[in-house]
């Protein structure tokens, strides 16, 4: 008996609460629905982690679509509604990391790999001439 609960564990950790009425409902602004759209191509589920929560079928990113279209129904900017975001779910939330601190190095490292590989490069043809 034990086993079978141990089995049928991840069927209730699923969440099975209504979802919220915004989810999966468009705003009657058009402007103000393109406008949630663009956000939530930006933010990332947290529960599928690889997908944006405009994509993601998971109860999760249903509740953060509603979030993000009542507060553009509010009248906030997406950017405050970003910057909401991250606080409430941390910087991972984002699929475009901030320019300061380890947001920073992700946006330096591709030309910093650049460099060092024609450095590097330069140094190997520059010994066998």
């Amino acid at each position: 008996m034990p086993l079978l609960l141990m089995l049928a564990a991840p069927v209730w950790a699923q969440g099975s609460g209504p979802t919220p009425a915004l989810a999966n409902r468009q705003l009657a602004d058009p402007a103000q629905e393109a406008e949630a759209m663009r956000l939530m191509h930006g933010l990332r589920c947290i529960q599928c982690q690889g997908q944006s929560i405009a994509d993601s079928d998971a109860d999760m990113a249903g509740t953060m679509r509603a979030e993000v279209r009542q507060q553009i129904a509010a009248g906030q900017k997406p950017q405050a509604i970003r910057s909401w975001m991250i606080d409430r779910y941390g910087e991972w939330v984002s699929f475009e990391p901030d320019m300061k601190g380890a947001g920073l190095l992700l946006w330096i490292a591709p030309f910093l790999i650049f460099f060092a590989a024609i450095w590097l490069a330069r140094g190997l043809f520059r010994r066998r001439t």
